[in-house]
C-alpha cells in the first residue's frame, strides 16, 4: 500500500517537473522579472521553483530554497492558516490570503499570498503561489487605525462638540458630547440641517460666514445662538475648517468645533454692569457734591433772610422743599458709597399713606387713581423709612409714566409667609414685552426718553439691603411689582 501511494508521489512529482521545464521558456521573462515573489510547491509542500524576487524577499539563494519545505518558511502561529489554504490549493481551489513569512535572518515579513494548483492530464501535481509584499501597506493601515482610534478616543470624551457637514449643511457627523451640551444624541442629529438650530436672528451672519469659508477656502470663526433640545438658547463659538481635495481643490466637507460660551458672555456682561455700576457711582457723587455746595449757600442766605421778615410761611415751605432735595442726594450718593442704614421699627402702611399724599398730586393731573388694599392695618417692618419711601415713589412714578392716558393704581399689602409681608403694586398700563422685562434693573437701561436708568436699579438694591426681594411681571394688561419684605414680629 505505502509503495503505491509512494509511487503516485512520484509521478506527480515527475509530471511537475515536466510541466514546470515545458513551460519556463514561454514565461521565462514574466518569472523572471516579475517584481513579485513566485514560488511553486510540490504536494508535500517542497519547494521546486522560485523566482530572483523570492530570493531577494527571502535572502535564501535559489539552491538553498530547493532545499525548504514549506513549514520553514513561516512562523508557527501562522502555520495553520497556511497549511489550511495550501490543503485547499492542492484539491484545486484558488487561495487568497494574507500572513507573515520569516526570511533568512528570521525577520517576518507581511504578505499577500495567492495559490495557483497546477494540473497536468486533469490532476494536481502542484500549487504555484505568487507573493506580495505588503508590509508597507500594513503599516500606513495600522498607523491609520491607531490615527482612527486616537480620532475616537478624542471626538468621544473632548467637551466640545465635533461635527462634520456637506456642502448643502447636513450634518454627517457628530460628537457623543453633543447630547451634555445640547440635549441631542448622534443619532437624532444625523441628517439634520445645521442651519435649523441657529438663532433666527444670527442665521444670515452664520450663512454669510459659512459662505466665506466655502468660497475662499478659509478657517472661519463666529459666535451664534444655538437651540438645545428642550428650546433653550445657548451662545456657542464655531470653529470651521473645509476639508479639501487635493487634486480638484473643491471644499469636500465643512469640519467645526462647538464650543459652549454662554458662561463668557454672563461673565462680560456682569462685569460691563459693574463699570457701569462704578460709573454710575462716580456720576452720582460728582453730581451730589456739585449740588450740595450752592444748596449750603442757598439753605444759609434763607436763614438770613427768615429773620428779617414776619411772614415764616414761605420759608418754612421752602425750606421743607431744601430738606426733601439734601434726602434725596443723600440717597443718590448710595450708588457711589454705601451708607449706614438707619434701621426702625415702622407701620408700612403708614409709609404707604404717606407717600401716596405726596405722590397723589401728580397721579390725579395724569389721570391716574392709586387705590389700596391693605389685610391688616398694621405690618410692622424693621427699615430706614426715609429709603423704603424712595423705593415706594420710584415704583409708583413709573406706573404713572406707563399710563399717559390714565388708569388705575392697585397698591395691596398681605401676608406673604411666616415672618414675611408682601406689597403688590399694579397699575394698568401697556405693559412691556419680555425682552424689555428681563432686563429692568440694569443700570442704563430704561425705555423712557428722559429716563436714566437708574431708579429701579437703586430700588433694587434699597430692597435687598432690607433682606427683601423684588419681582416683575407684565403683559399687556399692565406690570405688577411685588416686594416681599420680612416682618417685624
Amino acid at each position: 500500500m505505502n509503495g503505491s501511494v509512494e509511487a503516485i508521489k512520484s509521478e506527480k512529482k515527475l509530471l511537475l517537473r515536466h510541466f514546470l521545464d515545458d513551460n519556463l521558456s514561454r514565461f521565462e521573462t514574466l518569472f523572471a522579472c516579475n517584481p513579485d515573489s513566485i514560488f511553486t510547491m510540490d504536494l508535500e509542500g517542497h519547494i521546486v521553483q522560485v523566482n530572483p524576487a523570492f530570493e531577494s524577499l527571502t535572502e535564501f539563494s535559489a539552491e538553498e530554497s530547493l532545499r525548504l519545505k514549506l513549514q520553514f518558511l513561516f512562523p508557527i502561529e501562522d502555520m495553520n492558516k497556511i497549511f489550511h489554504h495550501f490543503h485547499k490549493a492542492s484539491f484545486g481551489e484558488f487561495q487568497n490570503f494574507d500572513c507573515r513569512i520569516q526570511n533568512k535572518a528570521g525577520k517576518l515579513i507581511d504578505l499577500n499570498v495567492t495559490q495557483i494548483p497546477i494540473s497536468v492530464d486533469n490532476q494536481i501535481v502542484g500549487v504555484s503561489a505568487i507573493a506580495k509584499d505588503i508590509t508597507h501597506l500594513k503599516r500606513k493601515k495600522e498607523e491609520a487605525r491607531k490615527v482612527e482610534v486616537m480620532h475616537h478616543i478624542l471626538t468621544d470624551n473632548v467637551l466640545d462638540i465635533i461635527i462634520s457637514t456637506n456642502l448643502s449643511g447636513e450634518i454627517l457627523y457628530v460628537s457623543p458630547s453633543s447630547e451634555h451640551i445640547l440635549g441631542y444624541s448622534s443619532e437624532e442629529l444625523y441628517r439634520k440641517n445645521i442651519f435649523s438650530f441657529i438663532h433666527t436672528d444670527d442665521t444670515v451672519r452664520a450663512f454669510q460666514d459659512r459662505k466665506s469659508v466655502l468660497n475662499e477656502h478659509i478657517n472661519g470663526r463666529g459666535s451664534y445662538r444655538i437651540a438645545k433640545k428642550n428650546g433653550e438658547y445657548i451662545w456657542v463659538e464655531i470653529l470651521c475648517k473645509p476639508v479639501i481635495d487635493p487634486d480638484t481643490h473643491l471644499v469636500l466637507e465643512i469640519v467645526s468645533v462647538i464650543r459652549d460660551i454662554t458662561e463668557q458672555i454672563n461673565t462680560k456682561e456682569l462685569l460691563l454692569n459693574s463699570e457701569k455700576l462704578s460709573v454710575a457711582g462716580q456720576l452720582a457723587a460728582g453730581i451730589a457734591h456739585e449740588v450740595r455746595n450752592p444748596l449750603t449757600a442757598i439753605k444759609g442766605f434763607l436763614q438770613l433772610m427768615e429773620n428779617q421778615l414776619d411772614n415764616k410761611t414761605y420759608f418754612t415751605i421752602i425750606q421743607s422743599e431744601i430738606d426733601r432735595i439734601e434726602l434725596i442726594l443723600s440717597e443718590l450718593l448710595v450708588l457711589a458709597k454705601p451708607q449706614d442704614l438707619k434701621f426702625e421699627v415702622e407701620n408700612i402702611i403708614t409709609l404707604m399713606e404717606n407717600v401716596k399724599t405726596l405722590i397723589n398730586t401728580q397721579a390725579i393731573m395724569n389721570g391716574v387713581q392709586i387705590e389700596t388694599i391693605y389685610d391688616s392695618d398694621s405690618f410692622s417692618i424693621r427699615c430706614d423709612r426715609n429709603q423704603l419711601k424712595q423705593v415706594f415713589i420710584n415704583i409708583l412714578k413709573n406706573s404713572i409714566d406707563a399710563m399717559p392716558k390714565g388708569g388705575v393704581i392697585t397698591v395691596g399689602m398681605k401676608q406673604h409667609s411666616e415672618g414675611k409681608v408682601k406689597i403688590i403694586f399694579k397699575d394698568t398700563g401697556c405693559g412691556m414685552p419680555q425682552h424689555i422685562l428681563k432686563r429692568i434693573g440694569e443700570p442704563f437701561f430704561t425705555t423712557k426718553e428722559s429716563g436714566t436708568g437708574l431708579g429701579i436699579m437703586i430700588s433694587k438694591q434699597i430692597v435687598e439691603n432690607h433682606h427683601g426681594n423684588v419681582h416683575f411681571w407684565s403683559d399687556k394688561k399692565g406690570t405688577m411689582v411685588e416686594l416681599i419684605l420680612p416682618e417685624e414680629s
